[in-house]
């Protein structure tokens, strides 16, 4: 399904305002690598300060397709391609938070793994497509999306195949979305 041009720009305005809205608070993106295969050449091509979240040494196929987390500065060329190339593309998800790249790297790491109860055995959790994160955290109870938030304040994701941009923050005990249009 093809967005309007148009309508990809002013989402993506939108969007990165919203990352930079605070500067007592870090953008961060967290990508997937297995939704854009370009992804490492810009993550070592450009610079930006980044972690892999999967652990330990892996395989060049492997570390192709894992999902990274990336810290976004304004107007530099690798947040302009992620923001404007992605957008519509599944590439994955956006967050500020209070905290340094390390310690939101340790907190994904965690959301990384769940275990399922009935097929007794722990799958992997791809929160960073924004199909799932957009489906998952309006199901979540207070307590499940205060420990999945940790110290992320907004979660932002396209919706609908790019055609809107969602965020996700909490008020107190509630989660909250807003969908811009």
């Amino acid at each position: 399904m093809t967005i309007n041009p148009q309508k990809a720009e002013l989402l993506q305005k939108n969007l990165v305002r919203q990352l930079f809205d605070s500067p007592n608070l870090q953008a961060y993106a967290i990508l997937d690598g297995a939704a854009n295969p370009a992804l490492l050449d810009h993550l070592y091509g450009e610079r930006p300060e980044f972690a892999c979240l999967y652990r330990g040494e892996l395989a060049p196929d492997i570390a192709e397709c894992a999902p990274y987390l990336a810290r976004l500065e304004p107007g530099t060329a690798f947040t302009e391609w992620v923001t404007g190339q992605g957008w519509g593309r599944h590439w994955g998800v956006f967050a500020v938070a209070g905290c340094d790249l390390r310690t939101l790297h340790r907190h994904l790491r965690k959301l990384n793994m769940v275990y399922d109860r009935e097929l007794h055995k722990s799958l992997l959790f791809r929160y960073y497509d924004p199909r799932v994160l957009s489906a998952f955290l309006p199901t979540c109870s207070a307590e499940q999306s205060a420990e999945f938030f940790g110290p992320v304040k907004t979660w932002f994701a396209e919706t609908d195949e790019g055609k809107n941009l969602a965020s996700f923050f909490r008020d107190r005990q509630n989660l909250l979305m807003d969908t811009l249009t």
